[in-house]
């Protein structure tokens, strides 16, 4: 998959180095991914909590951060929306926030 984006994670990650490393791996397997459905990505990344019908949310540094991530399956595009620590997630609304 494409990932639309990628260089605000890579600057969050300059400001927050404790998501280097979990956002590259991250990025390396999503762009790896051929996924056609969120049971696909549920499969991939069993710790991804789906969230409506296009949307994944990615528990980041064992949970202080939180990624969500719009999908086009038929376009193989991963649309990042939301990165941020646990306590800015929890004031943001999921389904609906674009932040990028």
């Amino acid at each position: 998959m494409r990932i639309i984006a990628w260089s605000v994670l890579s600057a969050y990650a300059t400001e927050h180095p404790e998501t280097a490393v979990p956002l590259s791996r991250w990025r390396t397997l999503v762009r790896a991914a051929r996924w056609g459905s969120m049971d696909e990505l549920r499969q991939a990344a069993p710790n991804a909590k789906i969230l409506g019908g296009d949307r994944a949310r990615f528990e980041v540094a064992g949970g202080n951060y939180r990624l969500i991530a719009a999908f086009d399956f038929a376009r193989q595009i991963a649309f990042v929306k939301f990165i941020g620590t646990h306590a800015e997630y929890d004031r943001i609304d999921a389904l609906t926030v674009s932040r990028f």
